[in-house]
């Protein structure tokens, strides 16, 4: 028996179930045994009085009363009885476990699992237990701490239990080899890996459930550092980057041409990066910086750092939108550069231009969008890849860009700020640089939360204020009109505020469903100022610059999450008017409220992402699948960050030892299946 073998071979898993099994990633033996509970139930027996209104206990009672079974509806049935704890009779009802009504025996003392209904003075129940004597209400003979896993369809908990204890009586846990060295072991107290496997399936009691789980948690988050240290060494030493040997002087006369000062900030990362570009060794940056921080310029820089040491860059942003505005900037600043704007929707002969100078070399920096990693596009000297946004593009999609040249440096950038600590150790294959000041002239933004009925008196006070020469933006979650959520769409709302302005305002249309050249032409006007006000979806939510819009007003606001509330608002505060972000919203949810209130509380990008870490947890906001982070089994980098500190400090240790004790690790111990890709 290995464990690599199917789990087909264990009795009780035929054909179909097998293939039911699969849908859930249970192909193998392994899959079973480390295919953990998401919860445990403490199902030991409760007293009926010490009971809260909604929680689920199990209840050692008597059945003093015959068992009705009723039947309603197409194949729905409800089986009720009354039961005694003490002096306490309680009702209980079971709803379409008809077959229940052979277990219930007048006189018969047993545990009735289910759910509280205080108001009603009975259980819902959900499962009859194994019968006990006495009626202590403390002892149930069954497990008092079940596991719960996630199931489907043609799964259920208890043939997943069954199965996983039909492995445990063949000997598989035996096979689970020790994949953590015996000096971690010993020094965290940590479980061996054998029994932490099966006190996470069967655990004895609360404690031994809570060890196990240290360990389990440990494990999954030292192999990954473990991972990415291999990747940064492998960056490092394996693989050698390309020597940019930039000018220095033509790069600090362009410096000192720009209109205004960089910051500290700005010109510590420069340092660091220009000192990345020139080592021997690849670059694998990311560069985060809050909304308005001055990331673009520093972008500019390096590529220009890199085509005076006669390379090519490239700069891949998620919108059109966006790829144009870049575009713009790059050509104002470099007006003696070849550079081209790579984007899809481009006529036959200008893209085949734009390819042949890229192929040729005649072009020194292109500016795309996802059209960069299309077939076809092949770069005659790629020296620098820069991606804006980066969590927007998926892992191979990065990738794909940077292998269109031979290792060239990487730069990836980021306004959704993630505390740097666990930037640094979420990201610890990439070095982390972070611009954390806002350049001199940024006006501060001051944020109010309004419900929908207060909308009128929000319109006559923009109107007031276009009056006043200020642009609006006023951002709708939706398009057309949504049979499930009932939101005002950005059509709808650019026919109600155009009704509400009239003569008094310009109005424009800007959103994903029209055409390229109406979106750049929209997007032109507003920024020309001869739009008052543009009635958009989140198209805009990234890079857009119009130094005069001061006012950002976002319908249905509790629909967003904090990083993108936050981004939205960092359209305005751009110029030199007092701006403002007003968040419309009637949120029903405590999450919706608190979100309203945190964007009220405060601009610092950081802060709301610490915040957006502890309501939505890591998954949405690095977006797992995309940013390359794994899913975890159980643990957590956000919840679980002292044990990833602990983790991260012990692979640095290993990989910093002098005598290279990293390949013996590496050799004895399989990391490439740590879940980092």
């Amino acid at each position: 028996m290995k464990l690599t073998d199917s789990i087909q071979y264990l009795k009780g898993v035929g054909p179909k179930s097998f293939e039911n099994y699969k849908k859930l990633g249970i192909f193998t033996l392994e899959d079973l045994l480390l295919y953990f509970p998401f919860r445990y139930e403490d199902v030991a027996g409760r007293k009926v009085m010490d009971l809260l209104e909604g929680e689920k206990a199990a209840i050692v009672a008597e059945i003093v009363t015959p068992a009705n079974l009723g039947y309603f509806g197409a194949r729905r049935s409800r089986l009720t009885f009354k039961a005694k704890q003490g002096d306490v009779i309680f009702g209980v009802s079971f709803f379409n476990q008809p077959y229940l009504k052979d277990k219930v025996d007048v006189g018969q003392t047993v545990a009735l699992y289910g759910k509280w209904e205080a108001k009603k003075q009975q259980l819902l129940g959900m499962k009859i237990l194994s019968a006990v004597e006495g009626e202590n209400g403390e002892a149930v003979t069954d497990a008092d701490f079940q596991p719960i896993y996630h199931v489907m369809q043609g799964v259920r908990q208890s043939s997943l239990v069954k199965l996983i204890q039909t492995a445990f009586d063949s000997g598989a846990l035996e096979l689970l080899p020790e994949n953590l060295p015996e000096e971690l072991l010993k020094k965290y107290r940590l479980m061996p890996r054998q029994q932490a496997v099966r006190a996470m399936h069967f655990p004895v009691d609360l404690a031994e459930h809570k060890q196990a789980l240290r360990r389990m948690k440990f494990e999954e988050l030292f192999l990954f550092q473990m991972r990415l240290q291999a990747l940064k060494h492998q960056e490092k030493s394996g693989r050698s980057g390309v020597l940019l040997d930039y000018d220095q002087e033509k790069v600090a006369t362009k410096q000192a041409e720009l209109p205004f000062q960089l910051t500290q900030a700005q010109q510590a990362v420069l340092h660091e990066i220009f000192a990345d570009m020139s080592a021997p060794t690849h670059m694998n940056r990311l560069l985060q910086g809050d909304v308005g921080s001055g990331k673009t310029v520093v972008a500019e820089l390096a590529m220009f750092a890199a085509q005076t040491a006669g390379f090519q860059s490239a700069l891949m942003v998620p919108t059109e939108i966006l790829a144009r505005q870049h575009f713009g900037n790059l050509l104002q600043m470099f007006p003696e550069l070849n550079i081209s704007l790579l984007v899809s929707g481009l006529k036959a002969g200008e893209r085949r231009e734009i390819l042949e100078d890229l192929a040729n070399g005649h072009t020194d920096m292109v500016v795309g969008t996802h059209a960069l990693i299309q077939d076809g596009v092949d770069f005659y000297k790629l020296g620098l890849v820069i991606t804006d946004e980066q969590h927007r593009f998926g892992v191979n999609q990065r990738k794909v860009l940077r292998e269109k040249g031979q290792n060239p440096d990487v730069l990836m950038m980021t306004a959704t700020p993630i505390p740097r600590t666990l930037a640094i150790t979420a990201f610890g294959d990439m070095d982390v640089s972070i611009i954390d000041e806002l350049p001199a002239g940024r006006q501060p933004i001051t944020t109010r939360w309004i419900k929908h009925q207060q909308f009128d008196e929000v319109l006559k006070w923009v109107k007031s204020e276009i009056q006043k020469k200020a642009q609006v933006y006023v951002i709708s979650p939706l398009i057309e009109e949504s049979e499930v959520l009932d939101l005002k769409n950005a059509l709808a709302l650019y026919d109600e505020l155009s009704d509400y302005f009239q003569a008094d305002a310009k109005i424009g249309l800007l959103h994903g469903q029209l055409k390229n050249e109406e979106k750049e032409e929209r997007m032109a006007l507003f920024k020309a100022g001869k739009l008052d006000l543009l009635v958009s979806t989140t198209v805009i939510e990234v890079g857009v610059d119009v130094p005069n819009a001061s006012i950002m007003i976002i319908m249905d606001a509790d629909r967003f999450g904090l990083s993108q509330l936050h981004q939205l608002r960092g359209r305005v505060g751009r110029g030199e008017k007092k701006s403002y972000c007003i968040l419309v919203a009637n949120p029903k949810s405590d999450s919706g409220k608190q979100r309203m209130q945190i964007m009220v509380n405060t601009t610092d990008g950081f802060k709301l992402a610490e915040e957006d870490l502890k309501m939505r947890g890591s998954g949405e906001i690095f977006g797992l699948r995309q940013s390359g982070i794994p899913e975890f089994a159980v643990a957590d980098i956000v919840s679980d960050y002292n044990i990833l500190e602990v983790a991260r400090d012990e692979a640095l240790r290993i990989f910093a030892d002098e005598e290279g004790r990293y390949e013996e690790y590496i050799n004895k111990f399989d990391y490439s299946d740590s879940g980092f890709d």
